[in-house]
């Protein structure tokens, strides 16, 4: 009985020589041709590669005019070859010409072929060009046969990645792999990056492509997928995944592509026709990948990403990968890229080397993308397709203020953000030079500017910026970024560390604000439906005591003979402000007890972020030695809009007369009851929004390190009465009048102030 699998191995084992003789080129592919022709008893065997332009051009040929050579070309989508590229679905047709989108090339000289077999040259579910075999007969070709061709054609796209055929293409002219490549993403974290792209999980490079023993390669994979099985089995289990939510479902989608028959019976297939099980696994995920991200079914859209994700542990399985080895090599200017990673992994990277960014998936409030905007690291998100396309050590451009990634850029977009850094780069050159002078306005108002940090590695901006103190400091990062729970020493050390680098600046602390969207490896809530809304920060610390104790407990050491200003966060309340002080009171009555030094001066704050405190804002500013406005949460509660959904979270404007009155009012609280007030958060670090926060009454803003310098220069040149007098009465007027964000904007420009 005859083997269908018999021909194939003979083929590739053919392909494997020829790749390992010292030849030409064109004429290894040449070659090529005339063996996939004669093997599969074909009259004709093409090979068209994709061009950086979008068009298929013939590299070669065995059966046309061999004179059509580099010069037959069909754009993308233009005729079968092009209608393959397009779709990445092959053709199988006994009568070609019948065929609607069959275009006549002359110069081929195909008139005489009837029946045309077609497959996609794949690579990570990318379209590098196309394999054609065709004969005069009109016949359909069988389902092994398109199984050898699509077989062969990994092989080739291999080869093309290679670059081998670099020789071969015309001067001026560039192969679709090397293509540049613009992707509008989300803006997560401003700024701009240039180096060269480092994958987050290396893509394995499968270079063993043929095997030699079939039986040990199906054995490999049995193991392999075995292993993996019992793995999400035991994920599932667990006692930290919970019966329902998103993780679970995602885990359970992986059990279900593991299990799968059609999925293993493709890997087995590829195998008995000569593919190692690493190839195997390569060209089953090419192809699916290929097919579903045509997909305009957004779920079915979504599990690609969960196949994508299940065949890369199959494969990390069989060649016993360790991301680790593949790290060494780090260079001086890197783009980190990946599809999603914890704030921990980016910790890992050399920061200095780290120019940007660049997520497939996460949110604005994901812990990496918090993380890395402390750092003050560019980050686009939202990224659709960025891995896929993306090779380690393309050269990459991220935009953080447009939310644009540029891959392989043109020499002239390079040239053209290169100087543009430049520029940012002599503009902080300029706003250094400011950090000395005193930041008091024009009419003699002085403001005070101070910085937003969560890390170590912050505090050396502290100098560097010239900022007054760190008005906010997020606890919460040492928690989201251990994989335990930090000891008391722990913590102790690291809040000591802290001051001892603020070298006598003051520093207000936050304490823990987990829960909701913040969720830390070692502590798992339930599941919300609206997590911003639900159980976190001082409703979780208040409920679990010991952990907020804890903290508290850490702050009065650490702080031992120096100021300790601590500020709880979301508020809800005046009573819970006056439990935890209640909570403060008994950590220093029982560190006294056993004789330890204690802070010589303890400042309790409240965060103004939910708008419930608007109805007691007397009462805060009367019980609170200080009070810090997060204008984050406080203009997403107050406008109902989550700023993690692209959809809303720009439809209402900060700078729009609603939020402006409600600041209005927390700052005429604050004077009447003469008590220190801070705003920190986004509106605090942009030169226009700052002026607006001026305008309406703060005195002290808080914001990241890197702001501070056009902050300060907006405000040198600031008149701050004649802006309030054009301001206020603007606030007053809801019914008329243009929108605040343009007056702001006129005003700037008549009294030429820099934005």
């Amino acid at each position: 009985m005859r083997d269908p699998s018999a021909g194939p191995r003979v083929l590739l084992r053919k392909l494997r020589e020829l790749m390992a003789e010292a030849l030409e080129p064109q004429e290894r592919l040449d070659r090529i041709v005339r063996q996939i022709a004669q093997n599969m008893v074909a009259e004709v065997c093409s090979f068209y590669v994709l061009r950086a332009d979008g068009v298929l051009e013939l590299y070669a040929t065995e059966g046309l005019n061999p004179g059509a050579v580099h010069l037959a070309q069909l754009k993308m989508g233009q005729g079968l070859v092009g209608t393959i590229a397009a779709s990445a679905r092959p053709l199988n047709l006994s009568d070609a010409q019948s065929h609607p989108a069959f275009t006549y090339l002359p110069e081929t000289g195909e008139e005489i072929y009837h029946s045309f077999l077609g497959v996609p040259i794949l690579r990570a579910g990318r379209t590098l060009g196309v394999l054609v075999i065709q004969n005069k007969a009109m016949r359909n070709y069988r389902d092994d046969e398109l199984e050898a061709l699509e077989t062969t054609a990994m092989v080739l796209a291999e080869m093309i990645a290679t670059g081998d055929l670099k020789k071969v293409t015309r001067p001026g002219l560039e192969l679709d792999l090397s293509r540049p490549v613009t992707i509008e993403g989300e803006t997560y974290g401003e700024g701009i990056g240039l180096g060269y792209a480092v994958l987050h999980e290396p893509r394995i490079v499968v270079t063993e492509l043929l095997n030699d023993d079939i039986d040990s390669e199906l054995k490999r994979m049995e193991e392999a997928l075995d292993s993996l099985r019992l793995s999400i089995d035991d994920m599932l289990s667990r006692r930290d995944v919970s019966m329902e939510g998103e993780h679970r479902a995602v885990l359970e989608a992986y059990r279900m592509f593991a299990y799968d028959r059609g999925w293993v019976r493709k890997l087995d297939e590829a195998i008995r026709n000569g593919l190692t099980a690493e190839a195997a696994v390569e060209k089953v995920q090419s192809d699916t990948r290929a097919r579903m991200i045509h997909m305009t079914d957004p779920y079915l859209r979504e599990r690609l990403h969960d196949f994508d994700d299940l065949a890369n542990r199959l494969l990390r399985q069989l060649t016993r990968f360790d991301d680790k080895d593949q790290r060494t090599e780090f260079p001086d200017s890197a783009i980190i890229v990946a599809r999603a990673m914890g704030a921990a992994e980016l910790l890992d990277y050399p920061r200095p080397k780290i120019r940007g960014v660049v997520l497939e998936e996460g949110a604005v409030t994901s812990h990496v993308v918090i993380v890395a905007r402390a750092m003050g690291i560019p980050v686009v998100g939202q990224a659709s397709g960025i891995v896929s396309m993306t090779e380690n050590g393309d050269s990459m451009i991220v935009d953080g203020d447009d939310g644009a990634v540029h891959l392989r850029p043109m020499a002239d977009l390079e040239s053209a953000y290169a100087e543009k850094v430049r520029f940012s780069a002599r503009k902080q050159e300029q706003y250094r030079a400011l950090r000395e002078v005193a930041p008091v306005t024009r009419d003699g108002v002085e403001v005070t500017l101070q910085m937003n940090a969560g890390l170590l590695v912050d505090l050396p901006q502290l100098r560097e910026s010239g900022a007054s103190g760190v008005g906010l400091f997020r606890t919460e990062l040492q928690f989201m970024i251990a994989s335990r729970m930090p000891k008391f020493e722990e913590q102790c050390s690291f809040y000591r560390s802290v001051i001892k680098q603020a070298e006598g600046k003051p520093v207000t602390f936050r304490a823990l604000d987990i829960g909701g969207d913040k969720v830390v490896p070692f502590f798992r809530g339930a599941h919300e439906e609206n997590p911003a809304l639900g159980w976190r920060a001082m409703r979780l610390a208040l409920d679990r005591q010991g952990i907020l104790r804890v903290q508290l407990r850490s702050l009065l050491r650490a702080a031992a003979n120096q100021e300790l200003r601590l500020m709880f966060p979301m508020v809800t309340e005046i009573d819970e402000f006056r439990t935890a002080r209640t909570l403060v009171a008994r950590e220093v009555n029982h560190l006294s007890r056993f004789g330890h030094d204690l802070p010589r001066k303890v400042e309790l704050g409240v965060m103004l972020e939910v708008p419930s405190l608007m109805w007691q804002l007397d009462e805060v500013m009367t019980e609170a030695d200080f009070v810090s406005v997060g204008s984050n949460d406080l203009f997403q509660f107050t406008m109902a809009s989550d700023r993690g959904n692209a959809r809303v979270s720009n439809r209402f404007d900060p700078l729009g007369r609603t939020f402006l009155r409600v600041l209005r009012q927390i700052a005429l609280a604050a004077e009447r009851n003469a008590t220190p007030l801070t705003l920190c958060g986004e509106m605090a670090g942009r030169p226009l929004t700052a002026m607006a926060l001026i305008g309406v009454g703060f005195r002290s803003i808080s914001m990241a390190p890197a702001a501070i310098g056009p902050v300060k220069s907006m405000l040198l040149a600031l008149d701050a009465d004649r802006l309030s007098k054009a301001l206020l009465p603007a606030l007053d007027n809801g019914l008329s009048g243009k929108p605040v964000r343009s007056l702001l904007l006129e005003f700037a420009e008549d009294n030429n102030i820099p934005l």
